[in-house]
């Protein structure tokens, strides 16, 4: 006979979590924005090799860039924390990290180190493709006024390129916020993790990872009201003095300016 679906229980997660369920949600979100920051310094450093004149810094951009793409993240993320202290010979991976104020647990720091170094191989092909978008005569035209090549990068190519760049760089902390999920593997307490024991405890599997899928949602769901808000301040240059729909209506309905349109 079917068990019956435990309503209460998923209420319970939903609207009611519990002050361990807080913990998790805070470390999934800062492993998630840690990770893809670390990501994208990675991703922008590799780009640059990647277009070096030198062929050193080209190769090992492009075996970055395959060995990180081309096999799983889990491996990484165990490789990291299992084999980076034995492979190295050094104390990479501590128990705990200290951080001032701020603690770390070792094992949230190997998952943060995993996720960044995979997610800047992904980023070195967005950035990449951001930079090529910019026509090379804005470089040449620097390099005309006196600015060398790292400068013109900084202030004239990168700027530029972030309005290429976002877009994809949204998409991948969205994935970011669900990849953390792997974590768990290691012990890190975050959202999964923290569903897993629960259902461990209860044996109500779907009410329980049907709660956590609610709360994956809600972050993703944050993030991409986030993500269109950037999209659209940095794209507020390129419209100039264009008004939105909404502007414009407003505008129609406002006597004040009507009077003034009237006027003219």
């Amino acid at each position: 006979m079917l068990a019956a679906f435990e309503w209460h229980i998923l209420w319970q997660r939903v609207f009611h979590p519990d002050h361990a369920f807080v913990l998790a949600l805070w470390r999934t979100v800062y492993i998630a924005v840690v990770a893809q920051v670390l990501g994208v310094a990675l991703g922008l450093v590799a780009a640059l090799m990647r277009m070096s004149k030198l062929w050193p810094l080209r190769a090992l951009s492009n075996l970055y860039t395959l060995v990180f793409r081309g096999t799983p993240v889990i491996v990484q993320i165990f490789f990291v924390y299992f084999g980076a202290n034995l492979l190295l010979g050094i104390t990479i991976i501590p128990n705990t990290v200290s951080l001032g104020l701020f603690q770390m647990p070792g094992p949230a720091f190997a998952g943060i180190l995993a996720l960044g170094i995979n997610e800047g191989a992904y980023m070195r092909e967005i950035i990449r493709a951001g930079i090529d978008a910019i026509d090379k005569g804005q470089i040449e035209a620097a390099r005309s006024l006196g600015m060398h090549y790292r400068l013109a990068m900084r202030r004239i190519v990168l700027p530029q390129a972030a309005r290429v760049i976002v877009p994809p760089l949204g998409n991948e902390f969205n994935n970011m916020l669900k990849t953390t999920s792997l974590v768990f593997t290691i012990g890190v307490y975050e959202m999964f993790a923290d569903a897993e024991i629960h259902y461990s405890q209860n044996f109500q599997p779907v009410e329980i990872f049907l709660a956590v899928a609610f709360w994956y949602l809600v972050l993703t769901t944050v993030w991409t009201f986030i993500q269109a808000a950037i999209e659209r301040k940095l794209a507020a240059s390129e419209r100039g003095e264009e008004l939105s729909f909404r502007e414009r209506l407003v505008a129609a309905w406002t006597p004040v300016g009507a009077w003034a349109r009237g006027a003219r």
